[in-house]
């Protein structure tokens, strides 16, 4: 009997520590809460309290399926939209902080597409975007570069593009195309406001939360990804850094912790006060509690260095 004891408490012992570790492995590595409410960095206020100014001013929104709004609740929970205006059930905190409170002259359009990738961005402004009145300044913001690296998935060669699977070395030439690519869009922008314009650029976010792990967003191991990834964000960082109306609005930071790995409490990434998934279900794109955090993002990138702002502001 005590033999029979001994071998129960055993085999209950084992099974305690399999099911303790299965619920661990489902709670820290599967599970991929999104949580609710607001997300992402605060804005102040006071700022949103004055008009800034009379001029004719255009949002223009460019570039693939983040700028869309695709993952979106809705077409007014885009981050897109969010700028223009708050949606009706916008968070208690955000109330009144958008574009079109503070000025009064606002236009707005949005040509971003989305799966477009770089190649097309380029075509697009080359050939439809049309020149814009003098009086009229620009506010642009742009996503683009984030498909060049995710297309094709692993299930075809990688090309200029659709990259995913390449080593950094085959990928050099295509860094240096897209380099050249994103130039000429910030060119051929300043060409069609010549009243003026502020180009908010994202950098390219990462679902892997700086892991690399790739199988854990269910796609193919690559390798060179990360190193790949931080070339094109080198790029973007280098092009706004020429140009003194070109900023680079921070999504790869603002996400980190927020990806596959939100939930692991023991990384450098993980973010105690909102330990949530802030991707939609493809994986490329926010879900709506990410578009808030990246409309805040884009925000704040505005009012640090936009010229718009009554000084001393």
């Amino acid at each position: 009997m005590r033999v029979r004891r001994k071998h129960l408490a055993a085999i209950l012992a084992v099974g305690g520590v399999l099911v303790a570790a299965a619920l661990f492995y489902r709670e820290f590595f599967l599970a991929r809460p999104i949580g609710s409410g607001p997300a992402g960095p605060a804005v102040h206020a006071e700022i949103f309290e004055r008009v800034w100014t009379e001029r004719r001013v255009k949002l223009l929104g460019l570039g693939d399926s983040v700028t869309a709004g695709l993952g979106a609740a809705s077409p007014e929970h885009s981050y897109f939209m969010r700028l223009v205006r708050n949606p009706r059930d916008e968070y208690a905190d955000m109330r009144g902080k958008c574009l079109s409170r503070v000025l009064p002259n606002l236009e707005y359009e949005n040509l971003a597409v989305s799966g477009s990738d770089s190649l097309h961005h380029v075509a697009m402004v080359e050939d439809k975007l049309e020149s814009h009145p003098p009086e009229m300044f620009g506010l642009v913001v742009l996503t683009t570069g984030g498909n060049d690296l995710i297309h094709s998935y692993g299930m075809r060669p990688p090309r200029d593009g659709a990259m995913y699977g390449a080593t950094l070395e085959q990928a050099r030439p295509w860094i240096d195309a897209f380099r050249t690519r994103l130039e000429t869009i910030l060119d051929r922008l300043d060409e069609c406001f010549p009243g003026g314009c502020e180009i908010y650029l994202a950098d390219i976010y990462d679902p892997t939360d700086g892991s690399g792990d790739a199988p854990s967003i269910y796609l193919p191991h690559w390798a060179d990804g990360l190193a790949i990834h931080a070339e094109y964000n080198e790029v973007i960082a280098h092009c706004a850094a020429s140009r003194p109306n070109v900023h680079v609005v921070p999504l790869h930071r603002t996400f980190l912790g927020h990806g596959s790995k939100c939930r692991q409490f023991w990384r450098a990434t993980y973010v105690k006060d909102d330990p949530h998934y802030w991707y939609y279900s493809n994986v490329e794109d926010p879900n709506d509690r990410g578009y808030d955090a990246t409309r805040r993002a884009f925000l704040n990138s505005i009012l640090e260095h936009s010229q718009l702002p009554p000084k001393g502001e």
